[in-house]
């Protein structure tokens, strides 16, 4: 077996130099995302809430953090051999992106039925697209078989220090935006996200508590954390198809170790959350990013009087098939909408 095959993702846990690292690296990069607030939502909730809009990012999603810092990370060596992954969504459009940056090649791994779209965005940034079977393990063996026989370096969707440094630069961010955050929500699905942001809040914002958000439907983080053991996604079913997968192993490492709570919300709590932002912020996002603003909605958490930060994952949605289309969940908006948006050219970091 090729000794590329082998190749693990880094798996030591980032530190804030690591964090601060990757900061940088994304500066100039990476959008600066804005922050959005709301009268209605803050009257609704009881509380002051802070919508970091990752929709905006590049490809749309906060995996081009994560997949940039990675692909950055390697040396000269390691780009010129290209880049692998396996994914359907965000985080293939972002290696793609991320690599084509980088000047070098990128294979990603799709299930034949992924949507026609995202396919098609690849494409647009020079990835090569290698199909498979829709399981899990075909999109596992097929990137195998890409790293043993092309030495391509695999780009880990969410298990690697690099992507969890990246991610976590969303919430550095969002700690520069605004001050005194009580808590920061931020959906999960791998992990990459929440333990990034769990890490960043450890050295950054020692006072803000990090809370991990999930579809009761797709639900392991919740059980793993509870039983203080990583166990398997078993039969995910949500409309969240960005949180259908699971932990992996490092990811849980740093979520059971900074991470004290997950809270778990029901599709419907999902799709009106998803419509209120349209309604309100005049946000489009996907059903993943709404999953934090519906646990306040539905009340999965106290957070009357405090400061939230709401982590806004991506905004990759086909607008032709809204899930709220041919009835609205919840009740309709009343006339007086107030929006305001804030962003700061200022950085707290070095």
């Amino acid at each position: 077996m090729s000794s590329s095959v082998l190749e693990s993702p880094s798996c030591q846990l980032p530190g804030a130099d690591t964090l601060l690292a990757a900061h940088r690296r994304l500066q100039g990069v990476a959008h600066r995302t804005p922050v959005f607030t709301s009268s209605y939502f803050d009257r609704r909730c009881g509380a002051s809430l802070f919508f970091k809009a990752e929709n905006l990012q590049r490809i749309g999603a906060f995996k081009f953090r994560g997949a940039y810092n990675t692909v950055a990370s390697l040396t000269a060596e390691q780009r010129q051999r290209g880049v692998v992954t396996h994914s359907s969504g965000n985080h293939a459009q972002a290696v793609a992106l991320a690599a084509q940056l980088h000047g070098c090649k990128a294979q990603i791994v799709m299930p034949h039925n992924a949507p026609q779209v995202k396919r098609q965005a690849v494409l647009g940034y020079g990835a090569e697209v290698i199909p498979c079977e829709p399981t899990l393990k075909a999109r596992q063996e097929t990137a195998a078989k890409i790293m043993a026989r092309r030495g391509a370096v695999l780009v880990h969707p969410y298990d690697d220090a690099r992507i969890i440094a990246g991610q976590g630069t969303a919430a550095m961010e969002l700690f520069e935006q605004v001050d005194g955050l009580d808590l920061l929500l931020v959906p999960v699905g791998g992990g990459g996200l929440l333990s990034g942001c769990a890490l960043a809040a450890r050295h950054f914002a020692a006072s803000t508590e990090v809370v991990g958000c999930e579809p009761r439907g797709a639900d392991d983080a919740a059980r793993s954390l509870a039983s203080g053991r990583l166990l398997p996604q078993t039969r995910p079913e949500t409309i969240c198809d960005g949180l259908r997968g699971a932990l992996g192993s490092l990811t849980f490492a740093v979520i059971r170790r900074h991470v004290q709570r997950i809270v778990t919300v029901d599709d419907s709590a999902v799709v009106e959350a998803m419509q209120r932002i349209f309604e309100r912020l005049k946000l489009v996002v996907e059903p993943s990013a709404a999953v934090p603003l519906a646990a306040v909605l539905a009340g999965a958490l106290e957070v009357s009087g405090q400061r939230l930060g709401i982590l806004l994952s991506g905004g990759n949605i086909d607008l032709d098939h809204l899930p709220w289309q041919g009835g609205a969940p919840g009740p309709q908006p009343s006339p007086s909408t107030s929006k305001t948006a804030k962003t700061s050219s200022q950085g707290a970091f070095p």
